[in-house]
């Protein structure tokens, strides 16, 4: 069966199309030493967007995702987020832009001795003057918006693997960011839970606004909620295709992302 006919596909929305991009890599190189991970990455992302990241295991999807926060610095190249090169920043300076992001990693990375509502109001305490009522409140409207009313007294240890990652969400939108990243929302879930994840993201950036960055090798994923995809070419080490995955599935020349996006597993 073709995939075509096992994902729900998703129709992008047309962004505003802005002077300056919200997002711009430039020129960057990801290395460990002398291994070149990937080279020569040029994209931009928009404004309001959800922008996937693809490609096969081992190609640095995670690690560009770690060069856009500032974890890893490039070999070569730079960030910019609204025009500001974001890499040749001072860590001062990259710390204040941080507070517009919000990430959720691939392991939920929950504080395990803190509760959900502990875990979800660590950033408003650590980075806000705002009052133990007022995070209180942030907190319980942060967890209902990820279908987790009622659970904010649990620990991690208590709630499933779905949970774990709608309460990692839920933290990472704590400070309301301009920038969400997503690192494989879906990874080890089952296909009926990873479904309600892809909608919720849906959601969250129709209600937020935000522009949202997405790691992935998911087929259900990318085609649930891509606006466009950037696929990093593991045999080329670059970019081997950029745009929507429907039609980099049917059209795109390289026959890489072709094979990707149309396996059956």
């Amino acid at each position: 069966m073709p995939p075509s006919d096992v994902h729900h596909e998703h129709t992008p929305v047309v962004p505003i199309i802005e002077p300056v991009p919200h997002i711009s890599v430039r020129g960057l190189t990801m290395a460990y030493g002398d291994n070149i991970v990937m080279r020569d990455l040029d994209f931009e992302i928009r404004r309001g967007e959800i922008f996937v990241i693809m490609g096969g295991s081992g190609c640095g999807k995670s690690t560009l995702l770690r060069h856009l926060v500032g974890l890893q610095q490039p070999a070569a190249g730079a960030v910019f987020f609204n025009g500001e090169n974001f890499t040749a920043a001072t860590e001062a300076r990259r710390d204040v832009m941080r507070h517009d992001f919000g990430v959720m990693y691939q392991s939920g990375a929950l504080w395990t001795s803190l509760t959900l509502a502990e875990n979800v109001a660590l950033p408003l305490r650590e980075h806000t003057q705002l009052s133990t009522r007022e995070i209180d409140e942030i907190v319980r409207y942060k967890l209902a918006l990820v279908g987790l009313a009622g659970f904010e007294e649990y620990y991690p240890a208590q709630i499933s693997g779905g949970m774990t990652k709608r309460a990692s969400l839920a933290r990472s939108m704590a400070l309301d960011p301009d920038v969400l990243f997503l690192d494989e929302p879906g990874a080890g879930l089952d296909p009926v839970t990873s479904r309600l994840l892809d909608n919720l993201i849906l959601q969250i950036r129709d209600s937020l606004g935000a522009t949202i960055v997405v790691v992935t090798h998911e087929l259900q994923n990318i085609f649930a909620v891509a606006d466009r995809a950037l696929f990093l070419d593991i045999a080329t080490r670059t970019i081997g295709a950029l745009g929507h995955p429907v039609e980099l599935r049917d059209n795109s020349p390289n026959p890489r992302v072709r094979h990707f996006l149309s396996r059956s597993d």
